[in-house]
């Protein structure tokens, strides 16, 4: 999908230089997506044309928290544990 955006010429100064401002808007949108949880990181990432890792550090970058739930807890715990056996 395609989307047109008007912006005031003061406004878009601020933003950056013509180039940069179709990024940084993309940008803006995949981390408001995400901090309002309607995009998931897999889903930055493929906006964004990252790799998930590269996703997780911008996200970071940008003071994004991402979530941490019990259940990965639990699994990093499984996980230690396994190593540890080793």
């Amino acid at each position: 999908m395609q989307v047109v955006v008007q912006l005031p010429d003061e406004i878009a100064k601020e933003i950056g230089t013509d180039a940069q401002i179709p990024r940084r808007v993309v940008e803006a949108v995949a981390l408001e997506g995400y901090r309002g949880g309607r995009l998931t990181g897999g889903q930055v990432a493929e906006l964004l044309g990252f790799s998930r890792w590269q996703a997780d550090e911008f996200l970071d970058a940008h003071g994004v928290k991402q979530p941490y739930a019990i259940e990965m807890l639990e699994e990093d715990r499984r996980t230690l544990a396994q190593l540890s056996d080793r």
